[in-house]
């Protein structure tokens, strides 16, 4: 190879280098602000669905908040017989005190008021970030020969 090539070739390498490097701090700047996952906990309840404190649950289309989880739970009644349970943290910063998700006046939507993240209550996914994370799932059971559902991870 000659002078020429050799130049040639090293501005090449330098660009391709430069632009590595480029990338790597644009893909940094965009990382989601998390300063940990979740904690895991135990979930192991049982709602007993004729008691007056969770009557709502007995419509389509309603929910309630529980105690349990990590911040709390948002159980929501989906379809007939079914029903999907959140943790109340936001998973874009859940480790923050005021990162928890409320139900907004539709009652299909959750927010974060503390950064601004919108979640589908029907499924957990997100609506609006800058959360890049679905809320947090819970498992459920529904017994309705018994009117009740277990929630459980």
């Amino acid at each position: 190879m000659n002078s020429s090539s050799n130049q040639i070739l090293n501005t090449r390498s330098l660009f391709i280098a430069l632009g590595l490097l480029f990338l790597a701090g644009v893909s940094s700047c965009k990382k989601e602000k998390n300063n940990g996952s979740i904690p895991n906990v135990t979930v192991n309840l049982y709602l007993a669905l004729s008691l007056p404190e969770y009557a709502a649950l007995n419509s389509v289309g309603n929910s309630i908040e529980i105690s349990g989880g990590y911040k709390g739970i948002l159980v929501y009644h989906r379809f007939q017989n079914e029903f999907v349970a959140f943790e109340l943290a936001c998973p874009y910063d859940p480790l923050e005190s005021g990162a928890i998700v409320q139900k907004d006046s539709s009652n299909v939507i959750g927010v974060d008021y503390n950064c601004g993240s919108k979640f589908y209550l029907t499924d957990g996914s997100i609506l609006e970030g800058p959360s890049n994370k679905p809320l947090k799932q819970y498992q459920t059971s529904f017994d309705a020969g018994s009117n009740s559902l277990y929630i459980y991870n």
